[in-house]
């Protein structure tokens, strides 16, 4: 295999570049981002078929998950694997097939491309490379579960996935509450596994409140849910019997009226001058009422940039 081949999903190659058919550049897009179904298959738009029957090759997470949805279409097409552990390795290789007339999809196993989802190396470089992208938008979870949420609509800010373990996810979640009392007032939507649901909510339930939340599952699909209430309450309610299917959670945004705080790598830098790390982390987690492993988890980040 020559570095100009990219494996497809049947283990062959790619026809190269002098092989393909052509197209004149700037006539049509060298990239189209297309959304597919998050669930119900009736969400297929026609003009996503049309672009998909369009491209010469069809990018995507999973060939199985992909060729599956299109063999329900009819559709026939080049299939190559394109995800997290080999986007930075395909991408020059792909510029190049788009230069030479190459038109090419990006799909997701579900939704629109790039949320939470690999292709934004490519989408950057095609764009330095002067190449036109356009997109097929259509279904999105983030989107649909914020509507349905019952909570403001936006601001809003997507967070994509929390960090698995526990102390990396209270960091994070620390640097959120820190952003909100500096001013942020914004609707939060995360995608989260539903095996973690319960622990994700009881840390944003400790670091952010008894805000108003929603946590919407399978949607688009038979068993859709979207259930409300305050986090602690929906931390309860998943404790011990994790939801089924796609999760996303939507966290209210802070109550009007509550009074901004001091920027917390401020008041870290601040103690950090008097005091030992652990001490600093202590003594601001206990005048903002952040968890203390988040605000610690902070303060050895601002130490190793210092």
């Amino acid at each position: 295999m020559t570095s100009d081949d990219i494996e497809t999903e049947a283990g062959g190659t790619i026809d190269p570049p002098h092989q393909a058919g052509h197209v004149t550049p700037g006539t049509v897009p060298a990239l189209m981002l297309v959304a597919t179904p998050i669930g119900n298959l009736g969400d297929f738009s026609p003009r996503a078929l049309a672009a998909i029957k369009a491209a010469e090759v069809v990018l995507c997470e999973d060939t199985r998950v992909t060729g599956s949805l299109l063999a329900r279409h009819g559709v026939s097409v080049t299939l190559v694997p394109f995800h997290d552990h080999n986007e930075a390795e395909h991408t020059p290789r792909l510029i190049e097939r788009m230069r030479g007339g190459t038109r090419f999809v990006l799909v997701s196993d579900a939704g629109m491309p790039l949320m939470s989802d690999p292709g934004y190396r490519l989408v950057r470089a095609a764009i330095e490379a002067g190449l036109t992208v356009s997109a097929v938008p259509g279904p999105n979870a983030a989107l649909t579960a914020l509507c349905l949420s019952g909570l403001p609509p936006h601001p809003f800010l997507f967070m994509g996935f929390l960090p698995a373990r526990g102390g990396p996810r209270q960091a994070e979640i620390g640097k959120i509450a820190a952003m909100e009392k500096a001013g942020l007032a914004a609707t939060l939507v995360f995608y989260e596994a539903p095996h973690r649901a319960g622990e994700a909510l009881a840390d944003l339930a400790r670091g952010l409140g008894a805000r108003q939340a929603a946590l919407a599952r399978e949607l688009t699909k038979r068993f859709e849910e979207v259930v409300r209430g305050t986090l602690p309450e929906l931390a309860a309610r998943f404790a011990e019997t994790p939801p089924r299917g796609e999760v996303v959670l939507v966290v209210g945004p802070p109550e009007e009226g509550s009074a901004p705080a001091a920027d917390l790598d401020s008041m870290l830098r601040e103690a950090m001058q008097s005091m030992s790390l652990r001490d600093a982390a202590a003594s601001v987690a206990a005048a903002t009422g952040l968890p203390r492993k988040a605000v610690y988890a902070r303060a050895l980040e601002l130490g190793r940039e210092g």
